[in-house]
């Protein structure tokens, strides 16, 4: 481990979260905002309403304090600065992109790609009552699906559901996702668990080029007619020796999407702030863009 260097990349996350340089261009990305915009022109860019977001979410701070942190170090720099409520209606608004430098990095690169889900909870009121009575959580709970790039660990894609959609349904999403950002990317390998194990899915993989590496379900067994020819091996081949299959297409890489899920916990929370379910999903594109910029630097 080169620890002066994982120090200093520690060292740069703070200039990512605190570092006001986007008022240099403050003038000339209003103007562009405000072009042919009808009604009241725009006050504040979405650079800074950006950088505003990810302080809030990497200190956990309610839109009250977050505008104190823009007095405390904007105050003087800038023309103005936004009252809580407008952070909070800018921010919800905002088009936020988990990576804007995907095709810088992707280029020409053969990448693996690990696909799962977790929940995040709505709310962290009421968990002693809900422990104490064995009362059932009735607001239920968001799932968070991710395509992670399991050799750096940045996620490429993500979609933000309720409890109720089912894991091999995102799938398709995910990885068209992936695809579309860049012509120049080739996904060799997909590795996901017994969740995502049908025919539709080893199918949809086998026609864009993918290798499964999916465990099958304990039940599954080989259907010679309806069944994917892909999926018929892979169940053959896990039956015989499950350890020799995993050994052969290095399923433990299939780990790092859990590690990913672990960072954005301990970094960000459990649950979300946000009370309606789209400003759910804005935080939680935030959490996941801010993710990537840390474990970038």
């Amino acid at each position: 481990m080169d620890w002066p260097s994982y120090n200093q990349s520690l060292v740069r996350r703070g200039e990512i979260l605190l570092g006001f340089d986007i008022i240099d261009n403050w003038d000339t990305e209003l103007k562009e905002m405000n072009k042919d915009k009808v009604g009241e022109p725009f006050l504040y860019p979405n650079t800074f309403l950006l950088l505003l977001g990810y302080a809030k979410a990497y200190f956990h701070l309610p839109y009250r304090q977050t505008e104190g942190i823009a007095q405390g170090h904007a105050k003087g720099k800038v023309p103005s600065i936004p009252d809580f409520t407008t952070i909070n209606r800018r921010i919800n608004r905002l088009d936020i992109k988990i990576d804007d430098n995907k095709s810088k990095k992707f280029k020409d690169e053969y990448i693996i790609i690990a696909i799962d889900s977790t929940g995040i909870k709505v709310t962290n009121r009421g968990q002693w009552m809900r422990d104490k009575w064995h009362l059932k959580n009735k607001k239920g709970y968001l799932k968070i699906h991710v395509a992670v790039n399991a050799q750096t660990k940045k996620i490429l894609s993500i979609k933000i559901t309720d409890e109720h959609v089912h894991d091999n349904k995102t799938l398709p999403e995910l990885v068209n996702e992936v695809i579309e950002s860049d012509s120049m990317v080739s996904i060799g390998k997909l590795f996901a668990d017994g969740a995502y194990d049908s025919n539709n899915i080893f199918r949809y993989l086998s026609d864009n080029g993918i290798q499964p590496c999916i465990k099958v379900r304990k039940t599954a067994r080989v259907r010679l007619k309806k069944g994917n020819i892909l999926r018929n091996l892979s169940v053959i081949a896990q039956k015989n020796d499950l350890q020799k299959w995993k050994d052969s297409v290095s399923y433990g890489k299939r780990w790092i999407v859990e590690t990913v899920f672990s960072c954005l916990k301990r970094r960000f929370g459990e649950y979300v702030y946000s009370i309606k379910l789209k400003n759910m999903i804005q935080e939680m594109m935030l959490k996941a863009s801010l993710y990537n910029k840390l474990i970038s630097v």
